[in-house]
C-alpha cells in the first residue's frame, strides 16, 4: 500500500486553487508558483495530483483560429451522482449497401448508462428535442448536459428549450 504524505490534501487544495486562478498555466508553471510560495515539491508529484484531480493540461493557443474562452478555466465538471451530467453526440455510419445513417446517443456520465440511441437517415435539432423530451419525462432533467458545438446542439430552439428546463449546457 503506497504511503500518503501528510501534506497531500493541503497541496492538492493549493494546486486546484492556483489552477483556477491561472487557467492557462500547466502543471510546470504551477510547480514554479508553489516553490516560490514555499512548498518543497517536484514537478512529477504536481503532475500526478494534477491528473488525479482531472485538471486539463491546456493546449497551446493556435496562431490563427478560435480565440481562447474568456473564463480561461482548467477545471472540468465531474459528475457526482446519477443524472448530474449527461453527454450527447452524433455517430455516423453506413449500411452494407452504402446508405448513410446517423445515431443520436445520450449517456449518463456518472453511471455510464446509455439512456437513448435514436437512429435515422437524417437527424436534426427537432429529433434532438424529441429524444431529450422523452428522457426528461421518464428520468427527469439532468443538472448539466455536455456536447460538442455541432449545429444541432447549438440550435436556438435546443438552447431555449434547455434553458426553460433549467439544464445548463457544457460545450467541449
Amino acid at each position: 500500500m503506497p504511503k500518503v504524505r501528510t501534506d497531500e490534501t493541503a497541496l492538492t487544495a493549493a494546486i486546484v486553487e492556483l489552477a483556477t486562478k491561472y487557467g492557462r498555466y500547466g502543471y510546470r508553471r504551477i510547480t514554479a508558483l508553489l516553490k516560490r510560495s514555499g512548498w518543497r515539491v517536484n514537478s512529477k508529484r504536481v503532475e500526478r495530483i494534477w491528473r488525479q484531480e482531472g485538471l486539463k493540461v491546456p493546449a497551446r493557443q493556435p496562431k490563427r483560429g478560435r480565440l481562447w474562452l474568456n473564463d480561461g478555466s482548467c477545471l472540468r465538471l465531474r459528475p457526482e451522482y446519477k443524472n448530474h451530467v449527461w453527454a450527447y453526440d452524433f455517430v455516423a455510419d453506413r449500411t452494407q449497401s452504402g446508405k448513410a445513417f446517423r445515431m443520436l446517443t445520450v449517456v449518463d456520465e456518472y453511471t455510464r448508462e446509455c439512456l437513448a440511441i435514436t437512429v435515422e437517415r437524417k437527424l436534426n435539432a427537432t429529433h434532438v428535442l424529441e429524444t431529450l423530451g422523452e428522457l426528461f419525462v421518464n428520468r427527469g432533467p439532468p443538472g448539466h448536459i455536455r456536447s460538442d458545438n455541432g449545429p444541432e446542439f447549438c440550435a436556438q430552439a435546443v438552447q431555449n428549450w434547455l434553458s426553460r428546463s433549467q439544464v445548463k449546457t457544457l460545450f467541449i
